[in-house]
């Protein structure tokens, strides 16, 4: 009987502080023996209370790991204890009391190394394999593009992404593949295309809003160029955006987000203005008064009369000849 090949899954436990992590198992294996795995590192004692899940839907522990999917996301969960109504404990008190056990034995068990690849192989929403269409926001986070847009359609972004208010602060990025990594299933994927270096989150990588490409900071830095080393379309420094930056590097990136979004919301503001000052001047809506002194006469004077102050006489009284002007110094 031939052994079956191996199968590459993601793990992780946010009830068990288990840091996203991939692993590589036989497909001939079970949960029941996932669970045992020293991978794991698991407290015997919670064996029989926990489970695993697949797109919300629990699964058997007599689950065949070469049943589900390849790259798939497991997580592991804690199963609850049913009671109540009956004077007793009601569960909830029971899993408190295993949590506290579970980190109180195993404090420090988070593995730095598959954090960082987490980060840098799967969607910063949905947890998935980073697979076409992949995206970056204006702070340098990786996305599939479609959980993204579908979380942004139904209003259930977490409040970390609630930058992203529209497809404007999402930009298509082209990552390349490295030959030969699907089929060896391997954890590292994606490489620059220009230096080779590994897309793993050991290299800073930038990625270029203008054409979507994704260049290691080492190529950028040796090859200097205004213009994109793959398509050789010109960029501005403002064009780049670093992935998966550190604190300071995504401090730069918000400070120029809302930058750019002051200035988009000044235009705005002043094509506004402008276009409400073009339609009161087209629909004669605002004319100026032209001023005269009747409108000011005291209650009981004349209006022609006190208009006679401001005014020498009144038009009809000129005469002009072809040789001479006629102009009245005074009535008689």
């Amino acid at each position: 009987m031939s052994k079956s090949s191996p199968t590459r899954l993601f793990l992780q436990s946010p009830e068990l502080g288990l840091a996203p992590r991939s692993i590589s198992v036989s497909g001939d294996l079970t949960l029941s023996h996932l669970k045992l795995s020293p991978t794991l590192t698991l407290d015997k004692s919670l064996l029989n209370s926990l489970y695993f899940s697949h797109n919300g839907r629990p699964l058997p522990d007599s689950t065949l790991l070469s049943s589900l999917p390849s790259q798939s996301t497991l997580l592991l969960r804690l199963r609850l204890c049913g009671g109540g109504g009956d004077g007793g404990a009601t569960g909830a008190e029971s899993r408190d009391c295993y949590l506290s056990m579970y980190l109180a034995k195993k404090p420090d068990k988070v593995d730095p190394n598959e954090t960082r690849l987490s980060k840098w192989t799967t969607c910063a929403l949905s947890g998935e394999p980073l697979v076409h269409p992949v995206v970056i926001d204006r702070l340098g986070n990786l996305f599939n593009k479609e959980p993204l847009v579908e979380a942004m359609v139904k209003k259930t972004l977490p409040k970390a992404f609630r930058h992203i208010r529209g497809l404007k602060d999402m930009f298509p990025i082209s990552l390349e593949l490295i030959p030969g990594a699907e089929e060896a299933k391997s954890e590292t994927r994606f490489q620059c295309p220009i230096s080779g270096l590994e897309f793993n989150g050991k290299y800073p990588f930038f990625a270029l809003r203008g054409c979507g490409h994704v260049i290691s900071s080492k190529a950028l830095r040796e090859l200097k160029s205004d213009a994109c080393l793959v398509c050789h379309k010109e960029y501005s420094e403002l064009d780049k955006i670093v992935i998966n930056g550190s604190e300071d590097e995504v401090k730069i990136l918000r400070e120029r987000m809302e930058e750019e979004r002051g200035k988009v919301k000044e235009k705005k503001e002043k094509k506004r203005a402008g276009d409400e000052k073009r339609e009161v001047l087209e629909n004669g809506k605002k004319e100026s008064k032209r001023f005269r002194a009747v409108d000011i006469a005291p209650a009981n004077a004349t209006k022609e009369v006190y208009a006679s102050i401001f005014t020498s006489s009144k038009k009809g009284d000129f005469k002009e000849t072809y040789s001479c002007r006629s102009l009245p110094l005074g009535r008689n």
